[in-house]
C-alpha cells in the first residue's frame, strides 16, 4: 500500500483512513505528536498551519490553526483521550467554524510491519449522520489525502 485508502461507512458514521509509511512506528508516533513537526505535514500545503496548543497527555488539549490565502483562520482542536505510544492515540476532533456539538472521535492505530514500515489506521466516528455527511461533503478526503502524502514525504526525511 503506497497510497492512502479510505473506507466510508455512512450507516456507522465512520471514515477509516489507512496507509503504510516507510518508517518505524516510533518515528511515525514522534512525527504525529511533535508540535515542531506538525506544521510540516498537517493540512493541505497551500494552508500554512501553526500549533497554538499541543499538550500530548490524557486530558491534554491540542489546537492547530490553518490559514487560507486571504488570511482567514481555520482552527481545529480537540482533547487527547487515550495514549499508548507508539501504538494507539485517541483524540477528539473539532473543526471550530462549524461550532460546538459537532465533535468526532479519532482513533489512530500504528502497526509495525516488516522492513521498518508502519501501517497507520485512523478511524473517525461522527456523532450524527449530519456531522458525517458534512465532513464527507466538505472535501475532507482530498485534504486528508494530501496531508497523509505530506506526512509520508516527511517521514522519509526525518532521522530514524
Amino acid at each position: 500500500m503506497t497510497d492512502t485508502n479510505f473506507t466510508f461507512n455512512r450507516p456507522e458514521r465512520t471514515v477509516v483512513i489507512e496507509r503504510v509509511f516507510e518508517a518505524p512506528a516510533e518515528v511515525v508516533w514522534r512525527t504525529i505528536t511533535d508540535p515542531d513537526l506538525i506544521p510540516r505535514w498537517w493540512g493541505p500545503a497551500k494552508y500554512p498551519t501553526r500549533v497554538e496548543t499541543m499538550d500530548v497527555r490524557v486530558g491534554g488539549r491540542w489546537r492547530f490553526i490553518s490559514e487560507d490565502e486571504q488570511g482567514n483562520e481555520m482552527p481545529f482542536s480537540g482533547v487527547y483521550k487515550e495514549l499508548d505510544p507508539p501504538h494507539r492515540l485517541v483524540q477528539t476532533f473539532n473543526f471550530e467554524p462549524i461550532g460546538p456539538g459537532h465533535e468526532s472521535t479519532e482513533t489512530s492505530v500504528l502497526e509495525e510491519m516488516p522492513g521498518g514500515r508502519t501501517r497507520m489506521t485512523v478511524t473517525a466516528v461522527y456523532g450524527t449522520l449530519e456531522d458525517y455527511d458534512g465532513m464527507v461533503e466538505s472535501g475532507m478526503e482530498s485534504g486528508a489525502r494530501e496531508t497523509w502524502q505530506r506526512l509520508a514525504e516527511l517521514l522519509v526525511a526525518v532521522p530514524h
